[in-house]
């Protein structure tokens, strides 16, 4: 009996729909059933193995503890040996990304409260004790984003003022916890249901695993202009309202960090466009007034009144 035979006799399945959505190469599959509600197949290459199982493997520790991510339902091979399948109950809704815009200011606000609230649940998973320190992982994304930039024909002063922001500012990264990390908890990544509740997605990406849980707010979608509504919601609802002005230091350092892989591994070819990089960057260095500042534009703190 193959995977599908298995799943139409365990689930009563109504439909199988593919599922285009997402950056990864993996094939997804929308399975409706009639006694289990809607579920998510993908299936990966074997080659994989190890990266997807550990991926499973953290889905599996973030529903043990929150109700907003999806159901780990079975992993294994399939297709003769030649796939890795993963099987988690789908995240009914729509994503965040696109019903932002239509949505009030204060209706944003709350969304990213939400979206805080959820991320703080996230990171009170701990990381391993084996876990390398925190400064010297980051100080080598950092030497290559930096070599890579000063190697290729892409020099700017935005790109300057970021270089040595990251240079002058490393001891930032000394002594700094580690939790679990989502690894790109952005609002494509966030399902909002039908009923007004918020769920994360995508536990695949490449960033998954263990890290400072400061560095998640660092994952804007580049090229966009975010709302500043929704990521001043998600940082009041992160820290109950009172963010310490550490954490403030510690955003604008990843932000500098994220334009500056925004502006080169665009020119790579690896992620997005060379335009959206520059965008990117550009919107960065505005926010924090050309790395001067360490609050963000957009963040009003209790200057915002919201219901």
């Amino acid at each position: 009996m193959n995977l599908y035979e298995e799943l139409l006799e365990k689930y009563n399945v109504i439909s199988i729909k593919p599922v285009t959505k997402g950056l990864s190469g993996d094939k997804k599959l929308r399975i409706d059933t009639a006694c289990s509600g809607s579920l998510l197949l993908r299936i990966s290459e074997t080659e994989a193995y190890t990266r997807i199982k550990s991926e499973y493997d953290m889905l599996t520790r973030a529903a043990a503890i929150s109700n907003n991510v999806p159901r780990p339902l079975g992993f294994g091979l399939c297709n003769n040996g030649k796939g890795i399948y993963q099987l988690m109950s789908w995240c009914d809704g729509e994503d965040a990304e696109n019903l932002l815009p239509s949505m009030d200011t204060q209706q944003q606000y709350a969304v990213g409260e939400k979206a805080g609230q959820l991320l703080k649940q996230l990171h009170s998973i701990p990381a391993p004790e084996n876990q390398e320190p925190w400064g010297l992982r980051f100080r080598r994304k950092i030497q290559g984003r930096v070599d890579y930039y000063n190697s290729a024909p892409i020099s700017s002063k935005g790109g300057d003022i970021l270089v040595k922001y990251l240079q002058n500012n490393q001891a930032l990264l000394d002594n700094r916890p580690q939790t679990f990390n989502h690894g790109d908890y952005n609002i494509s990544n966030l399902i909002i249901s039908p009923s007004g509740g918020l769920s994360a997605i995508d536990f695949n990406y490449y960033n998954l695993g263990y890290g400072d849980p400061w560095w998640e707010f660092d994952a804007y979608i580049w090229g966009q202009e975010p709302s500043g509504y929704f990521s001043m919601g998600q940082i009041n609802g992160y820290f109950a309202n009172n963010p310490p002005a550490y954490f403030f230091e510690m955003l604008a350092y990843y932000m500098a960090y994220g334009a500056l892989a925004a502006l080169t591994l665009t020119d790579q070819g690896e992620e997005g466009t060379p335009e959206e990089g520059k965008t990117h960057m550009e919107n960065v260095l505005k926010w924090f007034d050309n790395m001067s500042s360490t609050i963000p534009s957009w963040y009003l703190g209790g200057q915002y009144e919201h219901h």
